[in-house]
């Protein structure tokens, strides 16, 4: 009966402390350890090394720099102003007397072009024609000159509106609905309609309860769908929605995907698909320079050398910071964020498997200190540690003084900190074999989870100006740092439960929600899911809201936070132990050009 009541998943969601307005705001006070089991105290015992077995890494240093980047910028330069130039011609006609004939072919061109990973390229012509959209819009979808929008056209409209900040309502899908309150019919035969409901519904904001209906509606039936068609195109289109819906994806793999599925269509914009294919190939030999400077600076390091017991991960690294900023201007920024994730995943192999708690504090009070003389009173590894962080820290804060007039150091050092503080406090937990309550565990662990970090990093290198507001907002741990991190830590643990406790360790979402609410594994990690969707619905709100202090490069690298960490837990652990799904990724952005 325990089991039953812990399946009820909105019953136990206002347990889930974090959610308060109050979660995650920092705090001077030392974190108190509890745990739920009695008698429990952290005296340490005898501490032998431990070793996770985590596997080689699959991408030698010699392969990475063997990779053949041909030059296609300058080969294909022409073709491709040419080709930008067709495409442009299109979406600037003008609508006709009417307003609206070109209505649903500008709509689909937006979205075809920004799914082709092509919206780079056309930032202004798309604003252009998103606003004059959004100018046509009202409650109940567009104005009374469109009176008959099929639910194709309203869902679309309604994603891209929202896509770009517009805050439209939820309302104009009261008119697909009966005198009952359920989804009309015929609605059901529309197969194209119930996928552009579906992916619109990710969309939503708190609260948006209709969007919940569509989902769970358009779900069912287009689920139905696959069984009964299973061989069909169209199957093959709403199989990947349903894997994992637009909003979510990681973009760069949501654009190879869409490359190849719409050079399958029996008519496709041959202009906007030849430019697709070459902005592709074009981007990704710019990336797989980044990436050989990326493996030359990681071997000069010299870690995975001297520290045997770490994962040498650069490729993923590399992968994890393309998911945050994947648009070609940004290449500074990915190189930064790339050595960024590599440090995290050496220092969290440190306190995860390789450090005794005296030496993790110590870690722990040299990176709080930030003082070079801390390392005489460090073991080895942990000066080898420690010197890394530091001289790879101090330079990037030099780049931005350099660059900006703008000194980061305060902010970037007290981010290390306070993950690494996290990292400790998890320490405790695994050492003393307690499990803490699960909102113990998630105020610690959305910390630890290292989003935070990545992002106050992220800010110095994107953001377009930095103000002083945007500072004190990020220094106060502002929501946009929040539900992002809170979706990577609950993705994180989804997918590497399993092993991490194999080797030991007995705090994770998943055990520390078994554990309190007398849940099964399969009704804990409903729960979680739950969970995660209802902080994409508060990071929509915090995206659009249009007040917010951050710019939008930013705002689009909080988002892409998120979406990098579903893509890379997904299917289990595609950071720490990548298999063939994993590979084919990479070889899919990194390695292997369209043809």
């Amino acid at each position: 009966m325990a089991t039953e009541v812990g399946c009820m998943v909105t019953s136990i969601i206002p347990k889930f402390r974090p959610l308060s307005p109050s979660y995650g705001k920092p705090s001077n006070t030392t974190m108190r350890i509890c745990c739920s089991q009695s008698n429990s105290n952290f005296v340490q015992q005898h501490h032998q090394r431990r070793s996770a077995q985590y596997q080689p890494t699959i991408w030698s240093y010699d392969f990475v720099q063997s990779l053949n980047t041909n030059d296609h910028v300058v080969r294909y330069e022409d073709e491709v102003k040419k080709l930008e130039k067709e495409v442009k011609c299109v979406l600037v006609i003008k609508n006709d007397e009417d307003g609206h004939a070109l209505l649903l072919n500008k709509l689909e061109l937006v979205d075809e072009i920004q799914r082709l990973g092509l919206g780079y390229r056309f930032k202004e012509d798309i604003k252009e024609v998103i606003d004059g959209i959004f100018n046509i819009w009202d409650d109940q979808g567009f104005d009374n000159t469109t009176a008959k929008i099929s639910l194709y056209t309203s869902a679309l409209g309604f994603r891209l509106l929202r896509h770009h900040g517009y805050q439209v309502s939820q309302d104009i899908f009261k008119s697909f609905k009966d005198d009952n309150g359920d989804f009309k019919e015929y609605i059901c035969k529309d197969v194209k309609g119930m996928l552009s409901l579906y992916e619109a519904s990710f969309l939503a904001f708190e609260g948006e309860n209709l969007l919940e209906e569509a989902k769970a509606f358009t779900s069912m039936h287009l689920h139905n769908l696959i069984r009964e068609n299973a061989n069909t195109s169209l199957a093959e289109e709403v199989k990947h929605a349903l894997e994992l819906p637009l909003h979510q994806g990681m973009q760069r793999l949501e654009a190879r995907w869409y490359i190849e599925s719409y050079s399958k269509r029996s008519d496709p914009n041959q202009h906007l698909l030849q430019l697709a294919k070459l902005d592709f190939n074009m981007v990704q030999s710019k990336q797989q320079k980044e990436l050989k400077d990326m493996s030359r600076w990681w071997k000069g390091l010299g870690l995975t050398n001297k520290l045997s017991f770490s994962r040498d991960r650069l490729m993923e690294c590399f992968f994890w910071a393309l998911g945050m900023v994947s648009e070609p201007q940004f290449s500074n920024p990915r190189k930064e964020l790339t050595k960024v994730a590599a440090l995290i995943t050496t220092i969290d192999d440190v306190y995860d498997v390789y450090g005794t708690l005296d030496e993790l504090e110590l870690f722990t009070d040299a990176v709080d200190r930030w003082d070079v003389k801390a390392v005489e009173v460090l073991p080895e590894y942990m000066k080898l540690c420690f010197l890394a962080l530091y001289n790879t820290v101090n330079q990037m804060v030099y780049e931005t003084l350099k660059e900006q007039g703008q000194n980061s150091l305060p902010y970037l050092t007290k981010a290390w900190a306070d993950m690494c503080k996290a990292f400790l406090v998890e320490a405790k937990w695994c050492h003393s074999k307690c499990t803490p309550t699960f909102e113990e565990y998630m105020e610690n662990g959305w910390m630890s989870i290292s989003g935070v970090l990545l992002l106050v990093h992220a800010y110095f290198l994107v953001s377009e100006n930095i103000s002083t507001h945007g500072v004190d907002c990020l220094e106060n741990h502002h929501n946009l740092l929040r539900w992002p991190s809170i979706i990577f830590r609950l993705s994180n643990d989804l997918g590497t439960s399993a092993a991490e406790i194999q080797r030991g360790e007995t705090a994770n979402s998943i055990s520390c929600s078994m554990r309190q609410n007398d849940q099964s594994e399969d009704c804990a990690r409903k729960y979680l899911h739950k969970l995660m969707e209802e902080s994409w619905k508060k990071m929509n709100m915090e995206i659009a809201d249009g007040d917010s202090p951050f710019t939008k490069p930013f705002l689009d690298t909080a988002i892409n936070l998120a979406r990098i960490s579903r893509c890379t837990y997904q299917y289990g652990d595609g950071h720490g132990a990548p298999d063939k799904r994993s590979k084919k990724r990479v070889l899919s952005l990194m390695i292997d050009p369209i043809q």
